[in-house]
């Protein structure tokens, strides 16, 4: 008989329900259903009913967050002269 899959794996799930969706960000659901409402997560996929983020789509969306970050400080010290 094959080996099963940890119940709970040492890596997050490609497929996320919120709970865990919001927790792999480290924010509440709440936080998390904001996010998603402003445009800032993605859209969740949907497969026969079951709701779920695909972690590397949170990631992508981690990685633009920073990608502004970084540039909203730069042209903060454009403008300032720095």
């Amino acid at each position: 008989m094959p080996a099963r899959l940890q119940e709970h794996p040492n890596y997050p799930p490609r497929a996320m329900r919120l709970k865990r969706a919001a927790a792999y960000l480290d924010i509440s659901p709440t936080t998390f259903l904001d996010l998603v409402h402003d445009g800032l997560l993605p859209q969740p996929t949907k497969i026969r009913g079951v709701v779920s983020w695909d972690r590397d789509d949170l990631d992508a969306a981690y990685d633009d967050w920073k990608a502004a970050r970084k540039s909203e400080n730069l042209a903060h010290k454009i403008l300032r002269g720095t």
